[in-house]
């Protein structure tokens, strides 16, 4: 997949030219690697026998993988992946500030149909934190 001039330029003006992937929900994250180090240290910090920290670092730590660009700006997503967010010809990136997301476009707009749906109690809940 080639990832966009604009989210290179912010990776080298400011990360390692490398991203990490994994499975988020339905669509997979791309972090740079220094972001993706402040998470793992986080994780570390888990219980190792409590059932919900040990599916979450199951499913969000284990599938990670570290990927290079090639010369055109390119990155391979490994297989298990591309099937586990059902990625196809058609994907759509979203930038999420210290990441984006990489979404199959009839899963990105479903998700966004919800969010539009249910944007008033997001938006008085993520008020009531004092965002």
């Amino acid at each position: 997949m080639r990832v966009p001039t604009r989210f290179r330029d912010v990776l080298r003006g400011h990360y390692t030219d490398a991203l990490v992937l994994t499975m988020l929900e339905e669509c997979l994250v791309a972090y740079p690697p220094e972001v993706w180090e402040e998470i793992e240290s986080k994780v570390l910090r888990f219980s190792d026998i409590q059932p919900q920290q040990r599916a979450f670092v199951r499913y969000f730590v284990s599938g990670a993988v570290e990927c290079s660009f090639d010369r055109q700006g390119r990155i391979l997503i490994p297989p298990f992946l591309r099937e586990r967010a059902a990625l196809e010809r058609e994907v759509l990136l979203a930038g999420m500030l210290t990441s984006f997301e990489i979404w199959n476009r009839d899963r990105w707009d479903r998700q966004m149909e919800w969010s539009r749906d249910n944007f008033k109690q997001l938006a008085e809940e993520i008020a009531g934190l004092g965002v």
